[in-house]
């Protein structure tokens, strides 16, 4: 009789397990990973069940089903694809990933674990899952902005993800790391990334197209499945993880052009190992340790939610989306899935972490995944409460942000947009040495107070005062200078979106003021978390985060402030856009298609490109208040003015209601005065009418 060593019998007992426990999800509606990790605790041997499957046999065919999966990921990239959407999802994806990992070595930290065990868990609740989201996007109705910005959003996840991964194999192989042995490891790791990318750019994507032109797909996926591997050993033989090779040679595969046929050969080979991999990741799970670190568990569970949400809502929204679409894409972004099971791997395999962390990020990634598709579900939902609980100078202020971000992608001069990449690379100067100096000064602490009290002959609370009063002097004018250059990005941004006049008054002050304010603090933060990021495991906990508190504190009153003066501004210039109607009205007679207030944008730059429409009895929203409308939340626009005969309504509120016959000014981007036209005018049958 076989035994549980043969690798037939492990074979046969893991598939069999599987299929029926994933098949059991599925009849009530789990997802397929729970029945992978279900059949690994079944198969495993902390579980009482007569069915225990070989360990070595399962976690060799589960580093298989790594290398697939993420030489899968990398087939999803193209280095020009990266590069457009660098401006937007890359910004957004850098300041969540830096905020989550702040967060998650500091709740690490304050739990009482390992100054390694935090650098682990920051990374695991860095990256969300992208096949848990492509799956709840398949069963769940979700508009395109949304779905593009998610996937945008993760493709730089999993680049963010890889490089952890490779950073991590180092820190893993070693203990406390100098300030030297970090610099050297970078370098190490930045050399070998350039030249396998170098050399591969060269050899691969040629060698793939003159495999696919034999039209064979044996021999393609034979092929492409042999480079993956060969890149997985060559990165495993230069120290880092198998996942690193795969993936870059997945990334050199897509510039072949052949991706979608690669990933049609691949996806059953790709899916068998992947299902056999999670099964490994089950057969670790402890039930008896994830029920002593279950309050671990849930603490981090929080932190994976409502610092997703909070962080990846502002983020989208402060690079010009609307707060439907921005916190919709942050409800979908809140979990953890595949890579931070890879990454426990990376530091349980090293011995860097203890065995509390597999079960732990399990548990959380088990929780999040059940949560997604009722967050996405009530995404749109929160969306709106959010909107209305905004205050009236918010409100209008995100009604008008939007627009302000539409016209600065279209104007500004060459010398501007000069300029403006001019103080975008002395930014990111100031912040890479930055980090050099907060990293050395908190890594060299004990030889820095060594040196000094040698020198000076002081205590050692003096001459640890003295370092870092050292490191606050180095790094002082680093600070003023990233301050000063975020300033002048601002504004020259916002003067970009609205031009100062070349004579007469400026009635575009106030919302040039709020824009260049919003872009400054921003800045500031796009700045700051990478910074608190990497400089966070080597502080006194929350020091890093308090400190980032207190800037934000600072930018929200900012904010604040110049959102009550653009709110003085909007209700002036409301009553300059209802006299605009009026006299338009006159002219034509009648109002009998939706078409742009005449001369709106020069006479009240900064509110947009305002729209009127005109609401008859046939249209669905006579009759209804705005509050059951929810027109801003659910489009992004922005009602600035209703005319009523000769009644006016100015900035009108939720509880007004909209009549036959009223006339509307709208602002906002053309993509959302375009959506709210649809909503006013659609007629109860659900049709649109163009009166």
């Amino acid at each position: 009789m076989l035994g549980s060593g043969s690798f037939l019998y492990t074979l046969a007992v893991v598939c069999t397990v599987a299929a029926v426990t994933t098949v059991l999800c599925q009849r009530i509606r789990l997802p397929v990973v729970f029945g992978y990790l279900l059949a690994g605790m079944i198969v495993g041997p902390h579980v009482p069940v007569p069915l225990v499957a070989d360990t070595g046999t399962v976690s060799s065919l589960a580093e298989v089903g790594v290398v697939l999966l993420m030489f899968s990921i990398g087939l999803e990239f193209s280095l020009r694809r990266m590069l457009r959407m660098a401006p937007v999802s890359g910004l957004v994806t850098l300041v969540e990933s830096t905020a989550m990992f702040g967060l998650g070595v500091t709740v690490a930290e304050l739990m009482g674990w390992t100054l390694q065990e935090a650098i682990f868990t920051g990374a695991i609740v860095t990256v969300s899952s992208s096949t848990i989201i492509a799956r709840a996007f398949r069963e769940l109705p979700v508009e395109r902005p949304v779905r593009d910005t998610v996937y945008s959003i993760t493709v730089f996840e999993d680049l963010i993800g890889i490089l952890l991964l490779a950073a991590l194999s180092a820190v893993g192989r070693g203990g406390t790391p100098s300030a030297l042995q970090l610099g050297s490891t970078m370098l190490q790791l930045l050399t070998f990334l350039a030249a396998l990318i170098g050399i591969g750019l060269l050899v691969v994507p040629r060698l793939m197209r003159s495999v696919v032109r034999l039209r064979n797909d044996e021999t393609t996926l034979v092929t492409a499945v042999g480079l993956a591997f060969g890149a997985a050993l060559l990165a495993v033989a230069f120290g880092y993880s198998v996942a690193l090779g795969a993936f870059i040679m997945g990334a050199l595969m897509a510039e072949s052009g052949a991706q979608r046929r690669l990933e049609a050969l691949l996806g059953p080979l790709r899916d068998f190992f992947a299902a056999v991999f999670f099964v490994a990741v089950g057969m670790s799970i402890d039930p008896a340790l994830v029920a002593q670190h279950w309050v671990a568990a849930l603490v981090i569970t929080v932190v994976v939610l409502v610092g997703k949400v909070l962080i990846v809502s502002s983020a989208v929204f402060l690079s010009g989306r609307d707060v439907r679409t921005s916190v919709r894409t942050a409800m979908s972004l809140a979990q953890i899935g595949e890579f931070s099971f890879i990454i426990v791997g990376v530091g349980t395999a090293s011995g860097a972490v203890g065995e509390q962390l597999l079960p732990v990020a399990v548990t959380v990634s088990a929780i999040t995944t059940l949560l997604t598709p009722w967050l996405i579900a009530s995404s749109a939902e929160v969306a709106a409460r959010i909107d209305r609980a905004l205050p009236a100078p918010l409100q209008t202020f995100v009604a008008l942000y939007g627009s302000w971000f539409e016209a600065m992608r279209r104007g500004g001069g060459t010398q501007q947009r000069s300029r403006a990449r001019q103080l975008v690379g002395f930014i990111a100067l100031d912040v890479a040495v930055l980090i050099v100096i907060v990293v050395a000064a908190a890594v060299e602490m004990p030889r820095g107070v060594e040196l000094l009290q040698r020198w000076t002959g002081a205590g050692p609370q003096k001459a640890q005062l003295g370092v870092f009063a050292l490191a606050a002097l180095a790094a002082a004018p680093l600070v003023l200078g990233l301050f000063r250059s975020a300033g002048r990005l601002g504004e020259l941004l916002a003067e970009r979106a609205l031009p100062l006049p070349s004579r007469g008054a400026d009635f575009g002050f106030a919302p040039r003021r709020a824009l260049s304010v919003s872009l400054q603090g921003g800045v500031m933060l796009l700045a700051a978390f990478p910074v608190v990021a990497v400089a966070q495991p080597f502080l006194p906990p929350l020091r890093g985060t308090a400190a980032l508190l207190v800037l934000v504190l600072i930018i929200g009153i900012l904010v604040w402030r110049s959102a009550a003066n653009l709110q003085g501004h909007a209700e002036a210039g409301a009553q300059l856009l209802v006299s605009a109607l009026r006299h338009q009205m006159e002219e034509t007679g009648t109002y009998p298609v939706p078409q742009p207030i005449a001369h709106a944008e020069e006479l009240l730059p900064g509110m947009g490109a305002p729209v009127g429409v005109a609401i008859t009895a046939q249209h669905a929203a006579a009759g209804r208040t705005l509050r059951e409308l929810n027109v801003r939340a659910r489009t992004g626009a922005g009602i600035l003015a209703i005319t009523r005969g000769d009644e006016r309504i100015l900035i009108p509120r939720g509880g007004d209601e909209i009549r036959a016959g009223d006339v509307l000014a709208l602002a906002g981007t053309s993509e959302a005065v375009a959506a709210a036209l649809r909503l006013l005018t659609a007629t109860p049958t659900g049709g649109t009418s163009a009166s």
